[in-house]
């Protein structure tokens, strides 16, 4: 699958798109926040 066939969500935090990874393969539907940063941040911008 090509990079631009990807799918994409936006950041709950930082409302920047990113893309799938392999690594959310298994949980992409519960997948909210583009980094390990953003996820820890979530409380300071929601």
């Amino acid at each position: 699958m090509k990079k631009q066939h990807l799918p994409q969500k936006t950041c709950l935090v930082c409302n920047l798109p990113f893309t799938w990874r392999k690594k959310w393969e298994k949980n992409w539907e519960d997948v909210k926040y583009c980094s390990e940063k953003c996820r820890r941040n979530k409380k300071t911008q929601a």
